[in-house]
């Protein structure tokens, strides 16, 4: 019997998105070894993700953009993953970004119209600080004239060599109110932001998720777009949980359906025994459980309730998801044997790049206290 990749159907089978995500896949794929090998960010994929109109789909078609649904973007993103981790990765941090600004429109009246209508016309990427900073923040807003003089260094910012805003944070200690996260954007051409290229890693090499430094970068009372304080579960982290998390996770996911097919066509080529059989049906396992615990992230995401219970559910799935695609990383190096050792037969770049889903926000210890303390009734803890 022949094997073959089994893969979901698509939730939208005549999705123009997802077919110029297959189109551009192949491309992709060709060029993911040398990013890889050479630490260089995916500069030539995000050409061809604008050329392409990617980087707009999520924008609502009424300010400009593709009008793409939350489910499609993920869809393109878990196809994008298939090719090249990194690339999705990176698309994934602006796509997120896109996605809880058109929310925002849509269901708050949100003024970020400007913006949305910004990424759609002129196809500006937006940088992420977000999953380093987290609901502390990070850096040191002080009170001037008109507005704040922020220093911060921001780790983890996906994407930096092609971005246009940096969309961050910053604390300020406010006499009144205590510490204070203040929410800003800071264009990356502006006086004193600096790309420190500090992207050396384990996997998702080609990311670009270099350190930004702001010294002394002035922002105008006027451009801080939210105040919350530092620490505490505020509304806007309930709608980053409900939206960015399950089309980060969607890249997983799709990195895991490239590691499994990898397993299969590997195994065709050894003596199959019983022990191979057992190993490939256990990554068909694991895989499927990825899929449904993110089939789950953006069913809870779909029901539009940012909230502590919309939040539990995502980073249960997101903590399930992680578990599951790490150990078909595991499978796979084991089913492709001492093969996998070699570079070239691109194994251990996917092994390596699966193993940045242990780090995305709520970490394992946080998840479980998160989950734990729902189901008890208790108050949840920052």
């Amino acid at each position: 019997m022949e094997a073959t990749a089994i893969r979901p159907a698509p939730a939208v089978t005549s999705d123009p998105w997802l077919e110029t995500a297959r189109t551009l896949g192949p491309r992709f794929a060709e060029r993911a070894a040398a990013f890889d090998e050479e630490d260089l960010f995916v500069a030539d994929n995000f050409a061809d993700l604008k050329a392409a109109g990617l980087i707009s789909a999520a924008v609502p078609k009424e300010l400009g953009g593709g009008g793409a649904s939350h489910a499609e973007v993920a869809a393109v993103l878990q196809e994008l993953a298939r090719h090249c981790g990194s690339t999705a990765l990176a698309f994934a941090m602006h796509t997120h970004q896109v996605a809880i600004a058109a929310w925002r429109w849509k269901h708050q009246k949100a003024p970020v119209e400007g913006l949305l209508k910004r990424v759609a016309s002129e196809r500006i990427v937006l940088l992420s600080s977000g999953g380093s900073d987290w609901l502390h923040g990070s850096g040191c807003a002080t009170r001037v004239d008109g507005g704040y003089r922020i220093d911060a260094r921001k780790v983890f910012v996906s994407g930096a060599p092609a971005g246009s805003l940096l969309m961050t944070s910053a604390v300020y200690a406010d006499p009144d109110a205590g510490p204070t996260v203040l929410h800003f954007a800071v264009p990356m051409s502006a006086p004193g932001v600096t790309i420190v290229p500090t992207w050396r890693t384990l996997g998702m090499r080609g990311t670009g998720s270099h350190d930004v430094v702001l010294h002394d970068v002035f922002i105008a009372d006027a451009g801080v777009s939210g105040r919350r304080p530092q620490g505490k579960w505020h509304p806007l982290f309930h709608i980053i949980s409900m939206l960015a998390f399950p089309l980060v996770y969607a890249v997983y996911v799709g990195v895991a359906e490239a590691a499994r097919d990898t397993a299969v066509r590997t195994a065709t080529l050894r003596r199959i025994d019983d022990h191979l059989v057992y190993q490939i049906g256990s990554i068909e396992n694991e895989l499927t459980a990825a899929r449904l615990a993110l089939a789950d992230m953006l069913a809870a995401a779909a029901t539009d309730q940012p909230g502590y219970a919309t939040t539990n559910r995502v980073m249960i799935g997101r903590a399930l998801v992680a578990r599951s695609v790490v150990r078909v990383a595991e499978l796979t190096l084991e089913t492709a044997g001492g093969a996998s050792f070699y570079r070239s037969r691109g194994v251990e770049r996917l092994f390596r790049d699966l193993q940045a889903a242990r780090f995305h926000p709520l970490a394992d210890g946080a998840q479980h206290d998160y989950a734990g303390r729902s189901a008890l009734g208790l108050e949840v803890r920052t």
